[in-house]
C-alpha cells in the first residue's frame, strides 16, 4: 500500500530563518509602538520657575495669572485683572478648587503647584471638555489645552469669603455717602 497523505520536506533557503526572526521582531516592535500611542495621555506640569511653600488643596482660592492656548497655540483664554482696591486681595483672578467650580484638569495641576511659581500645564482633553466644550467658545471638541500659570497666593475659603464680606460692606459704605447731595445743589 502506498501513502499518498505524505508530503517530503524542502530543505530551508539560506537566510529563510534570520527574515522569519526578522519579520517577528518589526511585528512585535509595531505593536509595542501601537500600544504606545494608543495609550492615554496624562495631565503635565512643567516648571519654569519654582515657587516656594506649600501647595494649595481642594477647598482653598488660589489667585492666579494665567494665558489658555489650544495645542497648536492659539489663545482662548486670558486672566484679567480684578476692578477692587487693592491690598484686600493678592493681585490675579480667584480660582476655587472644588469640583464644578473649574475643569478637572486645572484643580489637579494646580493642587502640584506652589506661590509665586510660573508653570506650564498641559491638560488632556479628557481632562478638559472632552467632546463637549463651552457653547460659542473658541474650543474644539476633543482639544487638549496649554495653560501658562502664574499663582500669585493661594487662601482658604473661609479667608475669601471674610475678606469678600469686608469688600462688600465698604462698597456699601461707600455708596449711602455718595448718594446723598451734591456741594452744588
Amino acid at each position: 500500500m502506498t501513502e499518498i497523505t505524505r508530503v517530503p520536506l524542502q530543505p530551508i533557503k539560506k537566510g529563510s530563518l534570520t527574515k522569519l526572526w526578522l519579520g517577528i521582531i518589526v511585528a512585535v516592535l509595531l505593536g509595542a509602538g501601537l500600544a504606545w500611542a494608543a495609550v492615554p495621555k496624562g495631565l503635565d506640569v512643567e516648571t519654569v520657575t519654582a515657587g516656594t511653600g506649600d501647595s494649595p488643596k481642594l477647598g482653598d482660592v488660589v489667585f492666579v495669572n494665567y494665558v489658555g492656548k489650544l495645542a497648536d497655540g492659539t489663545e482662548f483664554d486670558r486672566s484679567q485683572p480684578m476692578p477692587i482696591p487693592p491690598g484686600l486681595f493678592p493681585e490675579g483672578n480667584p480660582l476655587l478648587l472644588e469640583e464644578g467650580a473649574i475643569i478637572d484638569g486645572f484643580i489637579e495641576g494646580l493642587t502640584q503647584m506652589q506661590k509665586g511659581g510660573s508653570y506650564v500645564l498641559t491638560i488632556p482633553a479628557e481632562q478638559a471638555y472632552g467632546a463637549a466644550p463651552p457653547p460659542g467658545s473658541p474650543i474644539p471638541p476633543n482639544a487638549d489645552l496649554v495653560f501658562e500659570v502664574d499663582v500669585v497666593d493661594f487662601m482658604s475659603r473661609e479667608d475669601f469669603q471674610t475678606r469678600a464680606a469686608a469688600l462688600q460692606s465698604m462698597m456699601g459704605s461707600g455708596e449711602e455717602g455718595e448718594a446723598g447731595t451734591s456741594p452744588t445743589e
